[in-house]
Parts: C-alpha cells; sequence; structure tokens
C-alpha cells in the first residue's frame, strides 16, 4: 500500500474521537469488488468471520480460518482507500493466551495491511487486549451475542433481558474499553443495556441488534443488499434486493444462451480485426 493511501484512511484516533458525535457507520466487506463499491460511503470496514457463512456456506463461524481471514482482509485492503479495515480474529487464534493472540494478530496485520484487529470476549479477554494494544495493535472489541460463543450460550439469543446479565454486559463494555479497545461491537442486545454501554464507556459503540444510541452501526453487507437469502436477522433492514436482480439477470442470460440470441456478432471476433 502507498504512502498515500494510507494516509487518505480514517485513523483508529479518529473514530474514537467521534464518540458522542458523528455516528460511525460499518459494513462488512470480504472481497475487493465490494470494499471499491462501498469504501465511499463507509467509516470502518469489518472484514467479519461472518464470511464463513456468508461466502462459504458454513453453519456457524467456528470453522473459519486464520489464513481465510488474512486472504479476505488483504482483499479488502486492496480494495479500499478511505476506511478503516478491521479484521476479525478467528475462533481458536487468540483464546489460549495473549502470547497466542499478538502471534496471530501480527500476522493479520503484517499480511493484510489492515488498521486493527477485532475479537470477542469481555472482562476475561481484557489482559488479552491490553496485551495487544501494549504492543502497537488496535483492538475492536465485541460483547452481547458472540457468534463464536454459540456453542456456549444455546444459539443466536438476545443478550441482556435479566438484570444480572445486563449487570455483566455492561461490566465487561467497561473491562475490555479500559483495557484499551479503542471501540466494541454490541450485538444482539436489548436495548435498553446496548444504551447503558453506550453511556458507560468512553470509546464509540457499534450496535448490530442493539441500540440507535450506539455511537454507529454495522451490519453485514449481503443481509443489507438482499444478496444472503439463508436467513434474515430481525434486526436488519434490507436496502436492495440485488438477490433477486441477480437471478432476473442470470434467467435473461440463460434465455439468450438457449436461444442463441447470445452471444451476438458484436460479441466475437473477426478474423480480419484486430482485438
Amino acid at each position: 500500500m502507498s504512502t498515500a493511501s494510507r494516509r487518505n484512511r480514517i485513523t483508529v484516533p479518529q473514530l474514537q474521537a467521534r464518540k458522542g458525535g458523528e455516528p460511525i457507520v460499518s459494513l462488512t466487506a470480504y472481497t475487493a469488488p465490494m470494499a471499491r463499491i462501498l469504501d465511499p460511503h463507509v467509516d470502518v470496514f469489518i472484514v467479519g468471520d461472518s464470511l464463513g457463512m456468508v461466502l462459504y456456506g458454513l453453519p456457524s463461524t467456528l470453522g473459519v480460518t486464520l489464513d481465510m481471514m488474512i486472504g479476505h482482509g488483504a482483499a479488502v485492503v486492496r480494495g479500499s482507500a478511505r476506511a478503516c479495515v478491521t479484521v476479525d480474529m478467528p475462533f481458536g487464534s487468540y483464546q489460549e493466551s495473549p502470547a497466542q493472540a499478538f502471534r496471530s494478530a501480527s500476522r493479520v496485520m503484517m499480511e493484510t495491511g489492515c488498521d486493527a484487529v477485532k475479537l470477542e470476549g469481555g472482562a476475561e479477554m481484557a489482559p488479552t487486549i491490553a496485551f495487544l494494544v501494549e504492543r502497537g495493535i488496535p483492538v475492536m472489541a465485541h460483547v452481547g451475542l458472540m457468534p463464536q460463543m454459540v456453542n456456549r450460550m444455546g444459539g443466536f439469543r438476545v443478550q441482556g433481558r435479566e438484570r444480572g446479565a445486563a449487570q455483566r454486559l455492561v461490566a465487561d463494555a467497561c473491562a475490555v474499553a479500559e483495557a484499551g479497545a479503542y471501540s466494541i461491537v454490541v450485538e444482539g442486545v436489548v436495548e435498553a443495556v446496548a444504551r447503558e454501554i453506550t453511556s458507560a464507556v468512553p470509546v464509540p459503540t457499534i450496535g448490530i441488534g442493539a441500540s440507535a444510541a450506539c455511537d454507529g452501526q454495522v451490519l453485514v453487507t449481503e443481509d443489507m443488499a438482499g444478496l444472503f437469502g439463508e436467513f434474515t436477522p430481525s434486526f436488519v433492514r434490507r436496502y436492495a434486493e440485488l438477490g433477486t436482480a441477480l437471478g432476473e439477470a442470470a434467467e435473461a442470460y440463460a434465455g439468450d444462451v438457449r436461444a442463441r440470441r447470445f452471444p451476438g456478432p458484436e460479441h466475437t471476433f473477426d478474423a480480419g480485426k484486430g482485438g
């Protein structure tokens, strides 16, 4: 990446300064073409391990590997010039110890050129976050509904309905913020609790299925654009139905091929012409 391209990117300190100010716009991106389309409109790209389900057809995020995240993270960095790029740390790449987390995160940073990494967990991950931040790796935390913990949580369940659970969520958010996380994704959390978290921490919160009071919002791009039809969470607003449009385009193409309407003369090469 050129020095000029790096200078044009939104930085982690710039995002931190937007706490309580202009809302942060975030979407997922997994490929260079998608990043190129979205980049002018987005402040933060999260290269999410959700790619396991969205791109690879996996039943959860648990089968995603570090190499997969590095490949897609590098593609998003190459395809963008403005947005801050944060790459998810996949399951098993950071939970063992802070040292393991640093080895994994340093690979992600060096091999993708991204700006930060994201990891799931509350107070139990605070020492790991502090270890990474102290060694120059910006970290986005993730509390609430944590897809990598789906087996422990018994499925994708809304978090914070009981007061004890709500208090633990606020405590988790405060712990990761104190450890040095530059922002916190708050996922699948009761609205009042997400609002309380946002008020309690000094860093921006980015909601997904949380609260409009969060300092920013993120959605999976394929959900937002109608490209992923397997399941649409209730908190998603579809801003387009690109999957339907793509299916219609494929149907028209197939009809033209079968009727020999495509390719036409304008799509073929004459022996007497260059090309």
